[in-house]
């Protein structure tokens, strides 16, 4: 998040989160993905643990590496980071109302880690990056932000290794279950990434894929730090197998990218 905030402006991300277009993509990202998901998930008959579980990842905010990983596929990390924001901010409104529909049982949030991690991991980069904006001239701040960015990409993908622990358990009990949230979990992140992507294709294909991309995403592990077991058994092996297709996805996108590229130059 820091690495990456170092090559952003900071008054120019301050004025994107006031504009109310990233406030519609929150939304989105949020409430209509919940809406969405969870009647498919019903209307298939899923269980009431397994529909908790989904409505969790449905309201999480996209990962603070997901401007990182915009940035690596060569598009513009200021939008990125500004969908993050708004999405991680409407996050506990969203969760709460999705626990209140989905659970039956009497719940909590830890708002207080939730402040606090907000601070730890978005308010203190934008204010440490605002100081280091103001106190290192442009050329010699963008060469150092150019060497940060190599590894800004290699933290982003260690990140899932502490997540998959649940998932590799339920693995070794049961490869068959396994295999089935594995199957959910690839099923929700193309479902997220082809509606996100269809309701901003008119604003071009730029603008479309970084919203593909951030509502795949996920900060499934702030979700859990707020919620805790109100979310449910399903939760944390759900959340291990989507790491997957969550990682998986700048790469096959990147794939793509290139393959359309390369398709165009081709055309005479």
């Amino acid at each position: 998040m820091l690495f990456t905030l170092l090559g952003i402006h900071q008054g120019l991300l301050v004025k994107a989160l006031g504009q109310w277009q990233v406030w519609v993509y929150a939304f989105i990202h949020a409430v209509v993905l919940t809406l969405i998901t969870c009647s498919i998930a019903w209307l298939l008959g899923a269980s009431t643990g397994l529909l908790l579980a989904i409505s969790g990842i449905c309201a999480t905010g996209s990962l603070f590496a997901t401007p990182a990983i915009i940035r690596s596929l060569g598009m513009d990390a200021l939008i990125a980071m500004a969908y993050t924001i708004a999405s991680t901010l409407l996050m506990p409104v969203v969760l709460f109302v999705n626990l209140t529909i989905f659970s039956g049982d009497a719940f909590s949030l830890d708002l207080q880690s939730y402040v606090i991690r907000l601070v730890v991991f978005i308010f203190g980069p934008m204010a440490f990056a605002a100081i280091f904006h103001a106190l290192v001239k442009p050329e010699k701040l963008k060469r150092i932000h150019g060497k940060l960015a190599q590894f800004t990409i290699v933290l982003v993908f260690s990140f899932p290794l502490g997540l998959v622990g649940p998932f590799g358990e339920t693995w070794q009990n049961d490869q068959a279950y396994a295999l089935e949230l594995l199957a959910i979990s690839v099923a929700i992140c193309m479902l997220f990434f082809t509606i996100a992507f269809g309701l901003y294709r008119r604003q071009g294909q730029a603008a479309s894929m970084i919203a593909a991309v951030t509502a795949v995403n996920r900060n499934v592990l702030l979700t859990y730090t707020v919620a805790g077991v109100a979310l449910g058994p399903v939760f944390l092996p759900l959340i291990g197998a989507i790491q997957l297709p969550i990682y998986l996805q700048p790469l096959l996108v990147r794939w793509a990218m290139r393959h359309a590229h390369r398709a165009d130059t081709q055309v005479p």
